[in-house]
C-alpha cells in the first residue's frame, strides 16, 4: 500500500510593498541649465530600483520626470545612439529609434526614443559603473575586482585588475567602482582600498582610496576617502571624494588634488558638460557603518538628489531634491542634444506592440533575398500610454 501524504502548499508570495508618495523639488537654475545645454540627464536609484530621466519642459514650466523599472540599476554609459545599464545580473543595452519619438504620447513631443535591444546576462557580479571606450563597452565588475567586457560566450571577460589584486575571484577585494575613458582607452579607476583580501578595503574606508593609471598600473592618488566617479573633461581629471562630499580636480602628473567645491550629499554619479557639472547625491544609510568617514559629520544635513556645479565659480549653483522614495543615487550621465527623450520599459505592454524593421522589398521569384544594409526604423503601433511623473505622485519602489 503506497504512503500517500498530503504535501503542503507553498507560501504564498509576499505582497508587494504599497506605493509611497515620490516628491521632488528642483531649482529654477536645474531646469534652465538643461534647457541651455539642450540636453537631459539619466539617473539611476538602486535603492528604489528606478532609472529617472529629468527632462526640461518648454516655456519655463518646471521638470517631466521619467520613471521606468529596472532590478537594482547601477552604471549608465551613453555613446551616440547607444545607452546600456547594468543592474543586478544583466546588462541591458538601448538603441534610439528616432523615428519612433514623434508618435510617443504626446505625440509631438519627445525627440528620441531608447528602445531595449538586448541583454547580457553577466550574474551578480557587482557591476557598478560603465563606459563605451569607442564601440566597445566596458564594466566595473566590483565583486571580481577587475575591468570586464562582454562576449556572448561568457558571462564576462576580465581585461585589467589592480596589480595589487593577484586573483579573480568573487571576493570584492579593494571595491573598484569608477572609470574614465580618456581618447577611447580606459585610462582611470577608483577603488575604496588596496587590499587583496575578501572585503579587505572596509579596513580602512575612512582614508584608503586610491585613483589609478589603467596603463601602468600605477597609483596616482592615495588616501582618498571613498572616491567614485573619475572623469576626463576640458583636458582635466575629475572625481568625487564621496566620503568627503567633495567634487574635485587631480593633476595626474605632480598628482595633487584641489577640491572645486563641498556637496550637500554622498557624492556618487558625475556628469561634465560645458562649464557645468552634474553630481549624483545620496544620503547616509543608518546602518551604513562611517566611522571615521569625514562626511558622518554632517549626516543629518544631507540631501538625495543632483547638484549643478558651476565649474568657473566653484559653487552650487542648481538643485535636484528627492523628498521622499528616492536616498541613494548611483550614477547620472547626460544626454547631449536630447531635451525630451523616452525610454521604453517594460512595466506595460507598449513593447509588445513596437516593431522596428529594415525596408522589405519582396524578391522575384527565383531570386535569393538579400540582407539590408541600410535600416530604416518602421513602428507599426504604439500604444498611447506612456505618461511622465508630475513632482508628486505614487510610486512603487
Amino acid at each position: 500500500m503506497s504512503d500517500v501524504r498530503p504535501v503542503p502548499a507553498p507560501p504564498a508570495p509576499p505582497a508587494p510593498p504599497p506605493p509611497v508618495d515620490f516628491r521632488y523639488s528642483q531649482s529654477d537654475a536645474f531646469p534652465a541649465v538643461l534647457r541651455e545645454l539642450g540636453a537631459s540627464l539619466a539617473i539611476t536609484t538602486y535603492q528604489a530600483n528606478k532609472l529617472l530621466v529629468a527632462r526640461a519642459m518648454g516655456g519655463g514650466a518646471g521638470l517631466s520626470m521619467l520613471v521606468r523599472s529596472f532590478d537594482r540599476p547601477m552604471g549608465l554609459a551613453v555613446y551616440g545612439d547607444k545607452l546600456a545599464l547594468g543592474t543586478r545580473d544583466q546588462v541591458w543595452q538601448f538603441r534610439n529609434a528616432a523615428d519612433i519619438a514623434p508618435h510617443v504620447e504626446p505625440a509631438g513631443a519627445h525627440d528620441a526614443c531608447f528602445v531595449p535591444r538586448a541583454s547580457h546576462v553577466t550574474g551578480d557580479i557587482g557591476i557598478h559603473e560603465a563606459a563605451w571606450a569607442r564601440d566597445e563597452l566596458w564594466v566595473v565588475n566590483t565583486r571580481f575586482s577587475c575591468l570586464c567586457t562582454l562576449d556572448p560566450d561568457y558571462s564576462f571577460v576580465p581585461r585589467w585588475r589592480p596589480p595589487f589584486v593577484t586573483a579573480l575571484v568573487a571576493e570584492d577585494r579593494c571595491h573598484l567602482n569608477g572609470l574614465a575613458v580618456v581618447d577611447g582607452q580606459p585610462t582611470y579607476v577608483t577603488a575604496l582600498g588596496e587590499s587583496d583580501a575578501a572585503t579587505g578595503w572596509r579596513a580602512n574606508k575612512p582614508h584608503g582610496g586610491c585613483l589609478m593609471e589603467v596603463s601602468s598600473g600605477e597609483i596616482v592618488a592615495r588616501g582618498l576617502s571613498m572616491p567614485h566617479s573619475p572623469r576626463w573633461h576640458d583636458g582635466r581629471l575629475w572625481l568625487l571624494e564621496s566620503g568627503a562630499g567633495q567634487l574635485q580636480m587631480i593633476d595626474p602628473l605632480t598628482c595633487q588634488r584641489e577640491s572645486v567645491t563641498e556637496i550637500p550629499g554622498f557624492a556618487r554619479g558625475l556628469a561634465l558638460c560645458g562649464a557645468y557639472a552634474f553630481v549624483g547625491l545620496s544620503k547616509i544609510r543608518a546602518t551604513s557603518a562611517m566611522d571615521g568617514v569625514p562626511l558622518a559629520a554632517r549626516r543629518d544635513e544631507l540631501k538625495c538628489g543632483v547638484a549643478v556645479v558651476d565649474l568657473a565659480a566653484g559653487r552650487v549653483c542648481g538643485m535636484l531634491e528627492f523628498q521622499t522614495a528616492v536616498e541613494e543615487i548611483f550614477d547620472v550621465q547626460l544626454l547631449a542634444g536630447l531635451r525630451f527623450p523616452e525610454v521604453m520599459g517594460f512595466q506595460k505592454d507598449t513593447l509588445s506592440h513596437t516593431f522596428i524593421v529594415p525596408p522589405f522589398h519582396q524578391p522575384e521569384v527565383g531570386h535569393a533575398v538579400l540582407p539590408q544594409t541600410r535600416a530604416a526604423h518602421c513602428n507599426l503601433r504604439l500604444p498611447g500610454e506612456l505618461s511622465p511623473l508630475s513632482n508628486a505622485e505614487r510610486l512603487r519602489v
